[in-house]
């Protein structure tokens, strides 16, 4: 089963037919599962808010939501020691880190540059 973390960036590409989001939504739907941190549905849904458009129902529903059941103190300490990310750039990588003992068995997907390096020198597939 392939299973695809998926930032925020990706589903804003998509919504306002941004640059990448036609290429990105092709490669999302390669994938058997999508999930993500719940931090996504408030950052989609502000955008979206912000743009006038109401309703994010059927591109949430795509996603299964990771919720740690505890800090990630831990995962937070490995992404940063990679290299500097913005706060939530952080926590969508450190939860995937969460979810993947091993990166390379989960793919992160982001449209931002940096975040992407920061994904791939962890060991996911970007």
């Amino acid at each position: 089963m392939s299973v695809g973390y998926v930032d925020t960036s990706c589903l804003v590409a998509i919504a306002f037919g941004e640059r990448g989001g036609r290429a990105i939504g092709r490669r999302l739907r390669g994938f058997d599962e999508l999930v993500s941190a719940n931090l996504l549905e408030a950052e989609l849904r502000a955008a979206l808010v912000r743009e006038g458009v109401a309703d994010a129902s059927s591109v949430l529903a795509l996603v299964s939501w990771i919720l740690p059941e505890r800090t990630l103190t831990k995962e937070i300490d490995r992404v940063l020691a990679k290299g500097y990310v913005r706060g939530p750039d952080c926590w969508h990588l450190a939860t995937a880190l969460y979810l993947a003992d091993e990166p390379r068995e989960l793919s992160f997907l982001t449209l931002d540059q940096r975040q992407r390096d920061v994904a791939a020198s962890l060991g996911f597939e970007t």
